[in-house]
C-alpha cells in the first residue's frame, strides 16, 4: 500500500514543517501518530503553540477552531449533559419524597380508622385525594357475616374472583370493558386501569379488588413500573383484613 492517501507528519515528531497537504511519507499511519501522542504527555508541553495554531472544524458552524476552543466546547457539552443528569436526579428525588409523603399520610389515616365498616371508605376517599387518582373502586368478599350487606361487598363474579387470585402483579393497562370497571363512577370515560389485587399474602388467593381508572391513556400502562401499586396493595390488604373472618 503506498503513502498517497496518508496524511504527512514529519519523521521527527518534533517538528512539522510547512510541508504541502497533500504530501505524505509511507510507514506512518493515523493510528500510530495517535497512539504516540496518548503516549507521549510531554508532547503538547514542549509544543504549546500547537493548541492554539491547529485548527479543526466546528460542529456548530462553518468557521474553524482552534484544538484548544474545540475542547473546552467539548467540556462545555459534557458539563451541560451532567447538570441535566443531576437535575433530573434532583427532580425524581423530591418526586420521590412527595410520594413517600403521600403514602405515608395515607397509612397513617388507615391506621387511626376506628371503626373497621368505614375502612374501605377512608381507603378509596384518601387514595384519591393523596394521590389524585379520578376513580376508585373497591369490592371485597369472603367477608364476616356482618360486613355481608355493605357497598363494598356488592357482588362480585366468580371470574372476577379467580382473574383477581391469578393477579401476581397489578394490572396496569388499557380499558378492555372488564367487569371490574362498571365499579367505577364514570366508567365510559376510563381509557386506562390499574387493578390491584388484595390477599393476607403472597400465596393466598384475593380476598378483593382495588381499581384505579383514569381519562388519560398514558397514566396507567402495561410497561410501567408496578412496585408503588404493589405496596399500595399490601398496605390497603393488611388493614383491610380487619373485616376478614379469623384464621383458623
Amino acid at each position: 500500500m503506498t503513502g498517497a492517501n496518508r496524511p504527512f507528519i514529519s519523521p521527527d515528531p518534533t517538528t512539522f514543517p510547512d510541508y504541502p497537504p497533500d504530501m505524505s511519507i509511507p510507514g506512518i499511519t493515523e493510528d500510530e501518530i495517535a497512539n504516540y501522542l496518548a503516549h507521549t504527555p510531554g508532547f503538547f508541553e514542549r509544543h504549546a503553540e500547537l493548541l492554539a495554531s491547529v485548527e479543526l472544524a466546528n460542529p456548530h458552524g462553518a468557521r474553524a477552531v482552534s484544538l484548544q476552543q474545540r475542547q473546552m466546547e467539548m467540556l462545555r457539552e459534557r458539563i451541560r449533559g451532567l447538570e441535566r443528569r443531576i437535575m433530573d436526579m434532583i427532580r425524581h428525588g423530591q418526586e420521590n419524597a412527595g410520594l413517600g409523603d403521600r403514602l405515608h399520610q395515607w397509612t397513617r389515616n388507615l391506621m387511626l380508622c376506628g371503626d373497621a365498616r368505614d375502612l374501605p371508605d377512608v381507603l378509596v376517599l384518601d387514595l384519591q385525594e393523596q394521590f389524585l387518582v379520578p376513580e376508585v373502586a373497591l369490592r371485597l368478599w369472603d367477608l364476616r357475616a356482618e360486613f355481608s350487606r355493605e357497598v363494598f361487598a356488592g357482588p362480585v363474579s366468580e371470574e372476577v374472583r379467580h382473574f383477581a387470585s391469578s393477579l401476581n402483579l397489578p394490572y396496569c393497562g388499557a380499558n378492555a370493558s372488564f367487569e371490574p370497571v362498571q365499579w367505577l363512577g364514570n366508567s365510559t370515560t376510563m381509557t386506562s386501569l390499574a387493578m390491584v389485587p388484595l390477599r393476607r399474602g403472597p400465596s393466598a388467593p384475593a380476598f378483593g379488588l382495588l381499581v384505579l381508572g383514569s381519562p388519560d391513556p398514558t397514566r396507567y400502562t402495561a410497561d410501567m413500573g408496578t412496585e408503588f401499586l404493589v405496596r399500595v396493595g399490601e398496605l390497603a390488604s393488611a388493614a383491610l383484613t380487619r373485616l376478614l373472618p379469623p384464621v383458623d
